[in-house]
């Protein structure tokens, strides 16, 4: 018999790290929605790095490219700094997208954001959904405003959406505040998690 082949061991898939794009459409310094932007973003790196996946973490503040955005959709033309900031968001593998409710809907500056993208941008990517406003009464603008929108990007948005009130950042807010971000983010790392397991390199 011949000397027995060494037997092939597959090295250890290394998974390509996620990358989170938080877009945030706060119009003060500093805002609410800020502020839960950051608590998700938060959140979900982390539960990325409890489960093993590497991450990393971008916010675009919209008010930042409020003129560039007025701009485009006037004249067709866009500013170097505003096409970085959607080629960033077209290459996130995923999105956590936060607005203030005005009006009972999202804020103009949300949308005009939203409707500078490409058709075809937010297809099939995981989305974390949140809000502001300053009664707990405008939450269902998530449901009847935020969510039918992406739904017509064909994003993959999560189900647990969050929405902040005034009342939401005091002690008596604060557990159940803390408690849907917590299933958002663990709603979304595992969508993360499941698809890094796709894009490895060996």
């Amino acid at each position: 018999m011949g000397a027995l082949e060494e037997l092939a061991i597959p090295a250890r898939p290394v998974l390509t790290p996620s990358t989170i794009v938080s877009v945030t459409a706060g119009l003060r310094q500093p805002s609410s929605t800020r502020l839960l932007t950051d608590r998700l973003t938060e959140a979900v790196t982390s539960q990325l790095a409890s489960v093993g996946v590497e991450s990393s973490a971008r916010t675009i503040e919209l008010r930042d490219y409020a003129h560039d955005i007025v701009d485009m959709l006037l004249t067709g033309r866009t500013s170097a700094s505003l096409t970085e900031a959607i080629t960033a968001v077209n290459g996130a593998h995923a999105l956590i997208a936060v607005t203030p409710v005005f009006t009972a809907s999202y804020s103009g500056l949300f949308k005009s954001f939203v409707d500078i993208l490409g058709k075809e941008s937010l297809v099939d990517k995981p989305v974390l959904l949140g809000a502001t406003g300053g009664s707990s009464r405008h939450q269902l603008a998530l449901e009847y405003a935020l969510r039918p929108l992406f739904a017509h990007l064909r994003a993959d948005t999560v189900p647990t959406a969050v929405f902040a009130a005034p009342e939401d950042w005091g002690p008596e807010g604060e557990d159940r505040l803390a408690a849907r971000i917590g299933r958002a983010a663990d709603e979304l790392g595992s969508r993360l998690h499941s698809r890094a397991g796709l894009r490895h390199t060996h």
